[in-house]
């Protein structure tokens, strides 16, 4: 059984969130600066989302790897000061005027060809750390690689749509690609390989300041991703054509009243457990050397739900039994110190809540959830245990000043709002909601930075169901103040999380 985290309290915070004048956060100087203020205001804990290399819709939850890191995080000032790039190279690319938002089709113009003109003068090929990567990353690095080299000689289509000798692996095919792409191969190798350098910094710097980095593991994977392609026995597929049977989402509710059709290839759990989930211990492993405490997205528990390939809704799925306690054995090997925080929110089960209670892995409480007239509602703060993690809100929910505004409320959940967190007047509920959260049992509380900032709903990161508008948010420079920093700060030492 896991040990419960350290009381204590953090900020969740997105690496392409944070301020640069590069189009997006990366693992440059905003990152360190970050920490610093974090330091500054007595956290204990920096929670990140997903940082894989994102596909479709530039959701950090559908990346075409889930081992892989996102490239656009590579700080270019790094690579400048490596020799690798010119700041006139860079000055030349136009990154959006808005500091406030990411623009993902000018990143995908302008980063790539820079990154490509870094990887040809650099000389890490014969570097003892390069060759080390390989070896340590050997397992996923090489079908990652081939899969992106491939994707570029089909100009991005997903691998569903390849040739058939490809798609479906064969030898010689593989062996005639490896060849012909061989330079391309390299090439997203060396990014990946940038990538890790400048994290496992990045970590180091956040290890030296006592800062736990939480990551987060996304319970699927994109169809159109190496996984996938590279492991199709793993998934419900067809055998004849390699489209999925089924597909993952969530069952209708007071939320939606089509569910939520991911779409996301199910796992085939027989064929998991015949490999004593290897793959899955693989990626723990992984994620487990990235990050100090991992939150599994959508824990798995021991039942999912399956939607039949080509429904328009999810109405038509049907629950299906899941993996249970042999997966989270097996995930528990894997993550060995690692800390495991389990998202055990949406339909109620209680098998997943005893399966929780036997594994001693934290869930999640939501604030925004808590005030729907029950005053015995699991995510009101005097229903806590103390091994769980209480947020505001999580990146998919509203901001905590968009969703307290009276217009959006009924009057007895306002009455009970203002009873419960004792304030007087509209402008006082945020304020209010972190002193119900940092003064909880739980034994750890993370805010949005949007919410430590109370930002309205502008500043949402993402609004299920919707594509386009989503996971743009980003920190301006000197927004982060230090009267924001004081209060969390003050915080914690009022409630006692250090």
């Amino acid at each position: 059984m896991k040990t419960m985290l350290k009381r204590g309290a953090g900020v969740l915070m997105p690496i392409f969130s944070l301020p640069s004048p590069y189009g997006i956060g990366t693992f440059g100087r905003a990152a360190y600066e970050f920490i610093d203020q974090l330091k500054r205001g007595r956290q204990t804990y920096w929670q990140v989302l997903p940082m894989g290399p994102t596909c479709y819709g530039d959701s950090p939850y559908q990346s075409y790897s889930a081992f892989a890191g996102n490239p656009y995080f590579i700080d270019l000032d790094t690579l400048k000061d490596e020799k690798l790039l010119t700041q006139d190279e860079i000055d030349a690319c136009w990154w959006c005027d808005k500091q406030d938002q990411v623009k993902y089709d000018a990143l995908y113009y302008y980063r790539f060809p820079l990154l490509r003109k870094a990887y040809e003068r650099s000389s890490h090929k014969e570097s003892v750390e390069y060759q080390a990567f390989l070896e340590e990353n050997e397992e996923w690095l090489d079908d990652y690689a081939l899969y992106m080299a491939v994707k570029g000689k089909y100009e991005g289509k997903g691998w569903m749509d390849w040739d058939e000798d490809i798609r479906f692996r064969r030898p010689e095919a593989l062996s005639a690609c490896r060849e012909e792409l061989a330079e391309e191969i390299n090439y997203w190798k060396f990014l990946q390989f940038e990538f890790f350098e400048q994290w496992k910094k990045l970590k180091q710097y956040a290890k030296e300041k006592e800062l736990q980095i939480v990551g987060d593991i996304p319970i699927y994977v994109a169809l159109d991703s190496a996984d996938v392609w590279s492991h199709p026995e793993l998934f419900q597929l067809d055998e004849e054509n390699l489209t999925p049977l089924k597909v993952s989402g969530v069952p209708p509710d007071a939320f939606s009243e089509d569910g939520q059709l991911w779409g996301n290839p199910l796992y085939d759990w027989e064929k998991m457990e015949q490999t004593d989930f290897a793959w899955w211990r693989s990626r723990m492993k992984a994620s487990a050397k990235l990050y100090d405490a991992v939150r599994i997205d959508h824990f798995i528990g021991v039942k999912y739900y399956a939607i039949p390939y080509g429904a328009v809704t999810a109405k038509d799925g049907e629950w299906e039994k899941g993996p249970g306690k042999k997966l989270i054995d097996a995930l528990d090997e894997a993550a060995g110190e690692t800390k495991i925080i389990a998202e055990d929110l949406g339909v109620f089960c209680q098998e997943v809540k005893d399966l929780l209670a036997e594994t001693g892995y934290p869930g999640m409480k939501i604030i925004e959830f808590a005030f729907s007239g029950d005053r015995f509602n699991e995510h009101l703060p005097h229903c806590y245990d103390p091994n769980s993690v209480v947020y505001g809100g999580t990146h998919d929910n509203e901001t905590l000043a968009g969703y307290f505004k009276p217009e959006k409320r009924q009057w007895w959940e306002l009455q009970y709002i203002a009873d419960y967190l004792g304030a007087a007047h509209q402008s006082e509920v945020v304020d209010r909601v972190f002193r119900a959260a940092y003064g909880s049992v739980a034994s750890v509380a993370i805010f949005q930075m949007q919410d430590v900032l109370k930002l309205d709903n502008w500043a949402r990161m993402n609004t299920p169901g919707t594509l386009g508008e989503n996971w743009r948010w980003r920190l301006v420079p000197g927004q982060f103040t230090n009267e924001r920093v004081d209060y969390l700060s003050w915080l914690v030492d009022t409630f006692g999380r250090f």
